[in-house]
């Protein structure tokens, strides 16, 4: 048997905050929508968070 250990730190708390108070669609709100992208300025930010 093997047995693999991640360490996720804070992540999975920051992003249940961003997701909870709106910060990422607030951000797609304030940029607007570029087509075509692949990934929303908010996801973007909420990835470097």
């Amino acid at each position: 048997m093997s047995i693999e250990v991640s360490n996720i730190d804070h992540l999975g708390l920051v992003a249940g905050i961003i997701d909870e108070i709106g910060i990422e669609q607030k951000i797609n709100q304030l940029l607007g929508e570029q087509l075509p992208e692949k990934i929303t300025g908010g996801k973007a930010v909420k990835g470097m968070l």
